[in-house]
């Protein structure tokens, strides 16, 4: 009878446990995994805020049924407000009884334990936002300063992709606004990226995918007033605008300051900061492409050649223009006459078959002098990252990125699993301005070439190498390879060999030597680019007023006094 006992008293405390009701499932519980807020400045000094934010509910946590968003005044329409869940309209929309703001309720549609929900909401024309600032002695400035809805830290939990988008009246120039450097430890870039919409329509945003959805983050803008009505811009009473780089904590003595083992971490504090202010500041010249390529759309751009792919991937441009080269030589458009110094000539007449940057690219070459050839080669890329832009709009660049990608490794597959050498050199030929955009293309190119074997270089190898003698189509050599050429009617053409290598130090030398040769310093030559297509926007500056020291810049935050902290995701 006791195995009998035993089993009735399991099933008891089996049953016993399915009546426990789990301490977590009594309260919310959930993630923000992506947050996407857009405030537009309307000419009628009032502003629109646009949210998209994704939940993820936690399994056994309870199901969120509303959503409170704090507002920066009460100065706007309730009636005027709309909100979707999962692209389905919510018709409860109220003043919430927990933030200074609103509650949307997502009634039938609540986002269950375990599930997730895409909540977007539109608000409207809020007003009192704006505040007289002093930026520029010959005219008169607003500022703005936002903080984005937050959640409850005993709710919400983790990461987020937090993206804040301010989208300036249209007819502002792009000299003319400036920034605030973001408060409450963004984890993103103190500057903003600058970018037009397709309306051609200035915006600035700040993105990082390291933000967290319970942080009082805050970010701020100024512009000339004349671009909005002046007389909803307020003055007096001001919260100044706070600067992250200071630290009130800290009051150091000169005694305690030059202390010993104090003094040198102090130097190396600095040294550190300085260290990543240089690191930052080298890492910002190389982002050339414009943030208005990565705003979001939907769908893949196919039909990309290799070479704007790796500008939607922004690859260093000694990369971009070895590839272009190529890409011409293929084409039967060009010759390398002299490695050093690099001497390119055009062939004639030339294919018509070629791209823009092609042209470009071979009319730079028609230049001797080395500064103006560099111009010309800088005016050639900004041209082609436009090109790259209007062939993206309405289109994803996150999935367009990862489809190039997908072809860049099947690329690599087919000359990996090549099962001769010879077969592996006509495959790497056919493919190889797709390998080129891996960021690891030296030294994958080095371990699928390397060993003893010769491998067939490219047919049109002879054309960037003026060493290498034109391919003939007739008898063989020891130092060749003979495979079958579907441009010559049957016939094998001899193709000259390399070490495997050799070829690939041959190939991989092709960019650095355009590097050194061409574009000297790539970071230099980078940064004249991107100072065209993807600006640094000029910053705030805070001059005092009178002789008192204060600052007259007067940006007040426009949620200064207010409760823009949600009490919880659904309470």
């Amino acid at each position: 009878m006791k195995p009998f006992r035993y089993v009735c008293l399991a099933l008891i405390l089996i049953v016993l446990a399915g009546s426990v009701i789990p301490a977590h499932a009594e309260s919310y519980s959930f993630q923000v995994p992506t947050d996407v807020v857009y405030v537009t400045i309307n000419k009628d000094g009032t502003i629109t805020l646009d949210y998209t934010i994704t939940f993820a509910n936690d399994t056994g946590a309870l199901a969120i049924d509303a959503v409170d968003i704090g507002l920066p005044t009460s100065d706007y329409s309730l009636s005027d407000i709309t909100a979707t869940i999962n692209n389905k309209k919510i018709t409860r929309i109220e003043y919430s009884p927990y933030v200074a703001g609103i509650a949307v309720y997502l009634g039938n549609n609540e986002i269950p334990a375990g599930g997730t929900g895409v909540v977007y909401v539109h608000i409207p024309d809020v007003k009192n936002v704006f505040f007289s600032a002093t930026e520029s002695e010959s005219e008169a400035y607003a500022s703005l300063q936002f903080m984005p809805n937050y959640f409850d830290s005993s709710f919400c939990y983790g990461t987020t992709d937090l993206q804040v988008t301010f989208i300036f009246p249209a007819g502002i120039a792009e000299s003319e606004p400036r920034y605030y450097s973001p408060s409450g430890g963004w984890p993103g870039t103190e500057k903003p990226d600058a970018g037009f919409t397709s309306d051609n329509i200035l915006f600035y945003t700040w993105r990082s995918d390291q933000a967290d959805s319970t942080t009082e983050y805050t970010f701020g803008v100024s512009f000339p007033a004349r671009y909005i009505d002046q007389n909803t811009i307020q003055t007096g009473n001001f919260v100044q605008p706070t600067n992250p780089t200071s630290n009130p904590g800290l009051n150091f003595s000169s005694d305690a300051l030059c202390g010993g083992i104090f003094c040198l971490g102090f130097i190396g504090f600095f040294a550190i900061i300085i260290y990543s202010a240089t690191i930052g500041a080298k890492k910002r010249k190389m982002q050339y492409l414009p943030p208005k390529i990565s705003m979001e759309g939907h769908g893949i751009k196919r039909g990309l050649t290799a070479v704007e792919a790796a500008i939607l991937m922004e690859q260093p441009m000694d990369k971009i223009m070895t590839m272009t080269l190529f890409g011409l030589l293929k084409k039967n458009a060009a010759e390398v006459t002299v490695k050093e110094p690099l001497t390119i000539k055009a062939s004639l007449p030339l294919p018509v078959d070629l791209y823009g940057y092609e042209t470009d690219f071979l009319a730079a070459f028609q230049e001797t002098n080395p500064d103006k050839r560099r111009k010309l080669l800088q005016v050639m890329v900004v041209n082609l990252i436009k090109s790259v832009g209007e062939k993206m709009k309405g289109f994803s660049k996150k999935e367009t990125v990862a489809f190039y990608e997908d072809i860049m490794n099947r690329a690599w597959q087919q000359v990996e699993q090549a099962a001769t050498p010879e077969v592996k050199g006509q495959v790497y030929e056919e493919v190889m301005d797709w390998t080129m955009l891996d960021k690891k293309f030296d030294d994958r190119t080095r371990d699928t070439f390397s060993g003893p074997v010769f491998v067939p270089t490219p047919t049109w190898w002879w054309r960037y190498d003026p060493t290498f003698s034109r391919p003939s189509t007739t008898g063989t050599a020891t130092s060749t390879a003979s495979i079958p050429s579907s441009s010559s009617g049957g016939r094998t053409v001899s193709i000259p060999s390399l070490p495997g290598s050799a070829f690939a130090a041959s190939v991989v030398g092709s960019v650095q030597n355009f590097a050194s040769g061409v574009l000297g310093n790539v970071t230099s030559f980078t940064s004249g680019v991107t100072n065209v297509t993807n600006p640094v926007p000029p910053p705030s500056t805070y001059r005092s007023s009178g002789g008192g020291g204060g600052h007259s810049c007067a940006c007040a935050c426009a949620c200064a006094g207010c409760a823009c902290a949600c009490a919880g995701g659904g309470r």
